[in-house]
């Protein structure tokens, strides 16, 4: 029995249209949830550092027709900053070094091994949090505050967030490598597979006209990776911005605080949520729990602005290529 096409085009539209109802009923869930802290808190729920849920051995007050707990209020632009800021670090230094290892994967591992050197990269990808949290904790912070962060602020003690003091190791730098390990093998998969698909007629003519290989990657693959580079960055981006465990394990977890350096504690939304939930419970008027709701929902507009800047960046990308 033969489906009628109409049919087919229906079903299949119905199918595509879960992803973004998903997204939709998200936001309408977290809004509803947050909206006593969405009233409570205003706008300088994003411009504040003081998170403070009030005293829990006093009575719930009614401040502008909401019960709070004495002395709460409610600001997370520290977490915005440690958010943001290690993000930004981790894909700055994730892109160079997975769109290197995609090259070298490409052009420099012999046939024979190529296919299980990608397999491995891969499976990197797939690697618990949890797992990158406690390498951090174990290997990378004793070894980078003893060994890398001391040299680093010597040497670079001109840039103001590059100098000391280097303090225990755990901070923002720590969070920021094991996010870029954790987005690296994501990079690497997807811009193998784009260089893969290059067309070989492109190569050969380049290498015809006398070009070394090196000088055919350079000047007539890379520049054809320009919006899958786009692509593939802004997911790694997603990813880093909602880490929670690792993060949680190697950031220090400062609470109201910004750091003026790189090696100095932070904490994100998303690992702040979880080290914050179970305190936040404990307050009987609910709007602890309703404010780390609207943190999560700071963090998901804040992944789908993303997003949307790289889909709107890349038509522009590609009106440049030609």
């Amino acid at each position: 029995m033969r489906v009628p096409n109409d049919t087919f085009k229906y079903s299949i539209g119905a199918i595509a249209a879960i992803v973004p109802l998903m997204i939709v009923a998200l936001v309408i869930f977290l809004t509803y949830n947050a909206w006593p802290a969405l009233s409570f808190n205003g706008f300088h729920f994003l411009f504040q550092n003081d998170w403070n849920i009030g005293s829990q051995y006093g009575t719930p007050v009614m401040i502008n027709g909401h019960e709070v707990l004495p002395g709460a209020n409610f600001g997370i632009f520290f977490l915005l900053f440690g958010t943001i800021v290690s993000s930004v670090i981790a894909l700055a230094l994730a892109v160079p070094i997975g769109l290197g290892a995609a090259v070298f994967l490409s052009e420099a591992v012999p046939p024979s091994l190529r296919q299980p050197a990608s397999m491995l990269v891969e499976m990197l990808a797939s690697v618990p949090s949890v797992v990158f949290g406690l390498w951090g904790t174990v290997v990378l912070i004793p070894f980078m505050a003893h060994h890398v962060y001391p040299t680093m602020a010597e040497v670079l003690d001109f840039i103001p967030f590059f100098a000391g003091p280097t303090r225990s190791g755990y901070g923002l730098m720590s969070a920021s490598i094991v996010l870029m390990l954790m987005i690296v093998p994501l990079i690497t998969a997807n811009m193998r597979e784009a260089i893969a698909l290059t067309p070989k007629e492109l190569r050969e003519s380049g290498l015809a006209l006398g070009a070394t290989r090196f000088e055919v990657m350079r000047k007539i693959v890379l520049p054809r990776l320009r919006l899958p580079l786009i692509g593939v960055s802004t997911l790694a981006l997603g990813r880093a911005l909602g880490e929670t465990m690792a993060v949680l394990m190697v950031s220090g977890n400062a609470l109201g605080y910004i750091t003026d350096n790189v090696y100095g504690p932070v904490s994100t939304m998303a690992s702040f949520i979880v080290s914050q939930l179970d305190s936040a419970l404990q307050d009987p008027s609910g709007m602890a729990v309703n404010s780390l709701i609207e943190i999560g929902l700071v963090l998901l507009i804040l992944s789908l602005i993303v997003n949307g800047a790289a889909r709107l960046l890349m038509p522009s990308r590609t009106a440049g290529t030609g």
